[in-house]
């Protein structure tokens, strides 16, 4: 634009000037070895203006040769992504048909000029892993973690995913425990994670995560409460495993006062105890449980408790009677306890008061027993069909 007005300029100047020194005009001399060349002020303008003119159209002639080769070269580019826009969203549409082997090669075909190439990369893979095409898939990763630059968490999840789907937990883990270094609070990290730490039995690594998830509202309210069961349980079987009773009861009393009250992990903690043989200890958490809340599940586990204190069973029983009303569970469960200490009269009473509020097979089978000890034979073969004729009933196909 600058050459074109300095070109604008001259000519003017020519026009106006011209004509005033039409009759000076003087001359201008060139001499070289072999040559003179003379011409007036104007030719030698003239000259000029013309050499300027070539000049300007060779260069808007070259300008437009290098300006067509550009416009080819991006014809071609754009063709290419156009072409790669229209393959993936024909490859959505087959994703949702489930066809994976056509949403790989859609999405892999022309990737590179895709919009986001990366997420081409990534969706082909776990479409070929779909299919179980694990070599193409790795492949489809490496291609996105070239291109991903420094935006990695994409790259990282899809393959933790895709290690999840293989089976491969402890890798998957290791990758995702690296996730969480730089994406804490990423939902589908976390979501992973879970699976990751549940499979290869992390329980300490899930519990780090649980207020994560429910900060950013990962799994409802129930899922995380069940999920902090699974953990604690995990733990205390890991502490039994390691360590026996002495390492499950160090454990339990390295918990908060709020977990120790959590009737699950108190079932659980006697149950474990009561296979390390530990009745004493079984028999304390029980009985602390009940006092804090009634549950049938602790109620279940004292027939299973052999210490030398029953008596202390049998009066929490006859407390949650009074505060719980005359369950049929309360007065079996008693019954259980006097037939273990050959208090017969008695067991019959609270068999006999179990089974007016609901049959049961089980409490005809124990009453029968205690009458046989009582010696009325005729009694317990009563009580024993009677018990036959339930499961009958109750087991029609048998």
């Amino acid at each position: 634009m600058l050459k074109v007005l300095i070109l604008f300029v001259l000519l003017i100047a020519g026009i106006v000037v011209g004509p005033m020194i039409a009759g000076h005009q003087g001359y201008v001399l060139i001499q070289t070895d072999n040559w003179n060349i003379e011409t007036t002020v104007t030719g030698l303008s003239i000259i000029l203006i013309v050499a300027l003119l070539i000049i300007l159209g060779v260069e808007w002639l070259l300008r437009r040769l290098f300006m067509t080769g550009k416009r080819t070269r991006g014809w071609f580019s754009g063709r290419k992504r156009r072409r790669a826009q229209r393959q993936t969203q024909n490859a959505l549409m087959k994703l949702a048909e489930g066809d994976y082997k056509q949403v790989e090669k859609l999405l892999s075909r022309d990737a590179d000029h895709a919009d986001v190439p990366v997420a081409n990369y990534l969706l082909a893979a776990e479409a070929a892993q779909q299919r179980g095409d694990e070599t193409r898939a790795n492949q489809h990763l490496a291609r996105a973690a070239e291109l991903s630059d420094n935006d990695t968490i994409p790259v990282a999840i899809t393959r933790a995913r895709i290690q999840l789907a293989r089976n491969e937990d402890h890798a998957a883990r290791h990758t995702i425990d690296r996730l969480l270094e730089v994406a804490p609070r990423h939902p589908e990290v976390l979501r992973l994670a879970e699976q990751a730490y549940v499979r290869t039995g992390a329980w300490s690594a899930l519990i780090d995560i649980l207020p994560a998830m429910e900060k950013v509202q990962v799994a409802t309210e129930d899922h995380r409460l069940a999920l902090q069961q699974q953990a604690w349980l995990g733990l205390m079987s890991q502490a039994m495993a390691d360590q026996g009773s002495e390492g499950l009861k160090r454990w339990w009393q390295n918990q908060s006062r709020k977990t120790r009250q959590e009737t699950t992990l108190q079932v659980a903690m006697a149950e474990h105890l009561i296979e390390c043989d530990d009745a004493d200890t079984a028999q304390s958490i029980l009985l602390e449980g009940l006092k804090k809340h009634y549950d049938d599940r602790l109620v279940l586990l004292m027939p299973r408790i052999q210490s030398g204190n029953t008596a202390a069973l049998e009066k929490a029983l006859r407390q949650q009677i009074k505060q719980h009303g005359a369950t049929p569970l309360l007065h079996s469960t008693l019954g259980q306890l006097q037939m273990r200490h050959g208090e017969w009269e008695l067991a019959a009473e609270a068999f006999k008061q179990a089974l007016a509020q609901r049959p049961d097979a089980f409490d005809y089978a124990w009453l029968a027993d205690v009458y046989d000890h009582l010696r009325r034979p005729e009694d317990a073969a009563t009580m024993r069909r009677e018990g036959l004729l339930l499961t009958l009933k109750n087991n029609p196909g048998q």
